[in-house]
């Protein structure tokens, strides 16, 4: 399963009373396809704010993607969670409704050994014929999937890729230097894509491709063509929106930043559910500029 380079982990848009609006979600959905490039889609990965996502409302939104993608982009269900029988349940509910692949996170607070991790994730891949991905994000998940422990799940026939949101060049060096041939390693942070495939990963699940998807896939497109000097320029001029999506001018939790940004480029999304909570006055400024910027 060849899933893109350019990986797009979607907001899931909110009415004014933080229900799923669905009109947005088809209009975002055909917007991140056909203006920002996005060879696939997570639906209701963490970026889709999925601990606030019902089950229901998990399994709508796969449904609805897939039928809005039409072929056009591939779609990955977010069904992990720290829960190995739930998550085997949305799993198999997943590959009913058609998706194209799954994400599986890292069981957060759980704090599980390695071993433990093993299990887990060989538990929900043996439960389904679909190609999964697995999300290693220590920062959220207070646990590392560490590159021996990443490399024995690689064995497992459909775990395809790993989306390494560790920060940790080395540890993704030593996946890509013995991962089985067809694994994909995808950068999980935007501001190391390009560093990422200078060491032999594949792509990005990125946040920021939301409002400047074009130019990223110029960018993988420019670092795949032999044209490393165009890839960088690119990696430099977009460096502060990646950054500025996470600090505005501080720290904020992902997806608000992102979600705001997107209105603030014309794409109304809606806010964020609790515990999560809107931008600041000084944030939203922040990211008017950011976006008014842009020049796209």
């Amino acid at each position: 399963m060849e899933f893109g380079k350019l990986l797009t982990a979607m907001v899931t848009p909110f009415d004014e009373q933080l229900r799923v609006d669905w009109n947005c979600t088809g209009a975002l959905i055909d917007y991140l396809i056909e203006q920002q490039a996005s060879d696939g889609l997570v639906i209701a990965g963490t970026t889709g704010e999925s601990p606030t996502l019902t089950d229901e409302e998990k399994l709508e939104l796969f449904s609805f993607a897939v039928k809005r993608a039409n072929g056009r982009a591939k779609i990955i269900a977010g069904t992990g969670s720290n829960d190995t029988e739930h998550s085997i349940h949305l799993t198999k509910e997943a590959e009913k409704l058609g998706v194209d692949g799954i994400m599986l996170v890292a069981p957060y607070y759980s704090r599980t050994s390695q071993a433990g991790l093993v299990a887990h994730f060989n538990a929900i891949a043996a439960a389904t014929k679909l190609p999964v991905m697995i999300y290693n994000i220590p920062s959220r998940t207070g646990i590392n999937v560490e590159a021996g422990t990443m490399l024995k799940l690689a064995e497992t026939p459909n775990i395809v890729a790993v989306k390494e949101s560790s920060g940790d060049l080395d540890q993704m060096s030593a996946i890509i230097a013995k991962a089985p041939e067809g694994f994909r390693l995808y950068s999980g942070d935007d501001s190391l894509t390009l560093p990422v495939l200078s060491i032999g990963g594949h792509g990005i699940v990125s946040v920021a491709s939301h409002i400047v998807g074009k130019r990223m896939k110029a960018m993988i497109d420019a670092y795949a063509s032999g044209r490393p000097a165009e890839a960088a320029k690119l990696h430099l001029e977009l460096l502060p929106v990646f950054k500025g999506l996470f600090f505005c001018p501080h720290r904020v939790p992902n997806p608000v930043p992102v979600k705001y940004a997107l209105k603030a480029a014309g794409m109304d999304v809606g806010g964020v559910r609790l515990p999560l909570v809107n931008v600041t006055p000084e944030e939203a400024a922040f990211l008017d500029n950011l976006v008014a910027g842009l020049g796209e």
